[in-house]
């Protein structure tokens, strides 16, 4: 099966995953914490954005999951201290 690159920044801590996998596990068997409040998208605390520059809320977006067809994807953390 086709492996997607997933990097996650600032950190840049690098892994693989599978087209559909979901970001906020990816992230988590990577070691790196993406916030989460509310898991419904209305909180924003787990909005990260990705390479092109789309910012996604990543519990609920309808972008959630690792895309097919990429062979990598960049997904840079906000600093909140908020959160």
């Amino acid at each position: 099966m086709i492996k997607v690159k997933v990097r996650f920044l600032p950190d840049d801590v690098v892994t693989e995953a599978q087209p559909g996998d979901p970001l906020l596990e990816v992230a988590a068997k990577a070691g790196v914490l993406i916030p989460t409040g509310c898991l419904m998208g209305s909180c924003h605390a787990c909005e990260v954005e990705l390479g092109d520059g789309t910012a996604i809320c990543a519990c609920i977006s309808s972008v959630p999951t690792v895309p097919s067809g990429k062979s990598e994807l960049t997904v840079n953390l906000y600093d909140d201290p908020a959160w």
